[in-house]
């Protein structure tokens, strides 16, 4: 939350660039017109009816409005809402309607009627009004009510056309500005120890994971070399995370339509930990520059957070492996999916500056690839990762890995069976995935393979020999 407050007063502060010389926000002069007597903006209300909200030592907002006609006198005013009903009551006329700028678009709300209208520089009830040739332009601050702005020709004639200027200043968006910052700063000063604290207490429940790579680091789920009667050894080159991720039997046949209803808990869940993730992530990058140790405590919340999130996706849409409702805790389980990383020791002190954004470029590339979304619109591939639905508007589409899950969910829908070899492929993905985030997020100092292993198992760490053969690595 102070991250957020304090971003806000940033960008209050910062959107003070964007003001004219007089202080205004403007937004580009268009032209608009209407054959009729007058245009009008729709009814705007102002709220607050405190009569001393006017007599204020500073403006609570000003509003700046210019009309100009090239080939008549205009005029423009603002109004009481009531005042200009009344005026306007059987005269043919147009109300701005909706407006866009990229491209300039407008829709008008045409009203007709019979009548003309009186001059309208001869009425009394404009609480700001000017007339005449050229740029007309009027200044008035917020009172409230209910107002509306008109603008017509200063004769009174029908046939409107005029270029409209809008903009509008006020004095409270610096003490706004300082507010945010301050009150964000502060709350980040309260929030993130607390946080921190919170993710060193959960981590020193998780410990960090100090063993080599062991086929038995996963005892819920039995390798396929042990179910051979095979030796289980581990070779050189093997990486040190470890994801799992073990197809529990057939899920059903129609569950993970609803999928994503029945994990919203975890997503708010995992919203938090990421955040705190971010930070604690950051904390360990500094310790590692200065010491060259990942704390214990951090390492051991980071890789739960990490394990959750597989979990979370291995029950979702990042694989469909399960039906079993993933478990609220960063620690391992008997959950039919794992994820873990081996502690180590040392850590290059140079590389934290660099590996997590040049040196993981060519995965970060692949990976772009092969997460992207499969284009459904007029455009192409998108650069990075896409884990879910396209958002943009222009590139509609599913991401490779989405598309794989939902192409299994449907033969689940209608076979009752999810193909192994599809299931191995997008555990493949996942682990492949897993592996740059292990390196980019500063847990190891090994460069991640350019190997997709697909199946459930790390292949080097369940590797069988027929049953009487000597294990070489013995």
């Amino acid at each position: 939350m102070g991250g957020a407050v304090l971003t806000g007063g940033i960008f209050a502060a910062s959107a003070n660039q964007f003001r004219d010389s007089e202080g205004y926000f403007s937004v580009p002069t268009e032209t608009f017109s209407t054959p009729g007597y007058a245009l009008t903006s729709p009814p705007g209300e102002v709220s607050g009816t405190d009569p001393a909200a006017r007599n204020l030592p500073f403006d609570l907002a000003t509003l700046r409005l210019g009309a100009k006609s090239t080939d008549s006198n205009i005029f423009i005013g603002i109004a009481p809402m009531a005042d200009i009903d009344r005026y306007l009551a059987g005269v043919k006329h147009a109300e701005i309607g909706s407006v866009s700028y990229h491209p300039f678009a407008v829709e008008y709300l045409d009203s007709a009627g019979t009548r003309t209208p009186a001059p309208p520089a001869k009425q009394q009830f404009w609480a700001a009004s000017a007339t005449g040739p050229g740029l007309q332009e009027i200044q008035w601050n917020l009172s409230p009510g209910q107002w509306g702005v008109v603008v017509m020709n200063a004769d009174g004639t029908p046939g409107v056309t005029t270029d409209l200027a809008v903009g509008v200043r006020s004095d409270l968006l610096a003490p706004i500005a300082s507010t945010l910052i301050i009150v964000g700063a502060v709350l980040l000063a309260i929030g993130v120890p607390m946080l921190i604290i919170g993710a060193v207490v959960l981590g020193r429940r998780n410990p960090a994971i100090r063993n080599t790579a062991r086929a038995e680091s996963f005892p819920a789920i039995p390798s396929p070399a042990a179910a051979q009667g095979g030796q289980v050894h581990a070779t050189g080159g093997v990486f040190p995370a470890h994801l799992y991720g073990r197809l529990d039997g057939n899920p059903s046949r129609g569950l993970w339509l609803v999928k994503w209803l029945l994990a919203i808990p975890h997503y708010v869940v995992l919203a938090f930990l990421w955040l705190a993730f971010a930070v604690t992530t950051l904390i360990a990058g500094f310790a590692i520059l200065f010491t060259g140790r990942y704390p214990h405590a951090l390492f051991g919340f980071n890789v739960g957070v990490l394990r959750w999130t597989w979990r979370v996706g291995f029950y979702s849409y990042s694989a469909l492996g399960t039906d079993r409702y993933p478990p609220f805790t960063l620690a391992r389980t008997d959950y039919p999916a794992d994820f873990d990383i081996d502690y180590p020791e040392r850590l290059n002190r140079g590389l934290v500056l660099v590996k997590w954004w040049l040196l993981a470029i060519p995965h970060y590339l692949i990976l772009g690839a092969i997460s992207a979304p499969v284009a459904t619109g007029n455009s192409g591939w998108r650069h990075g990762w896409n884990y879910g639905w396209d958002t943009d508007t222009e590139r509609n589409g599913i991401s490779l890995v989405v598309a794989l899950v939902v192409i299994a969910g449907f033969a689940l829908l209608f076979t009752a069976r999810y193909p192994v070899g599809l299931f191995n492929l997008v555990v493949g993905i996942n682990r492949w995935i897993f592996r740059v985030v292990t390196y980019a997020a500063l847990f190891r100092d090994e460069y991640p393979p350019f190997r997709l292993d697909q199946g459930p198992d790390e292949p080097a760490l369940a590797r069988p020999h027929p049953p009487g053969t000597e294990n070489p690595a013995s």
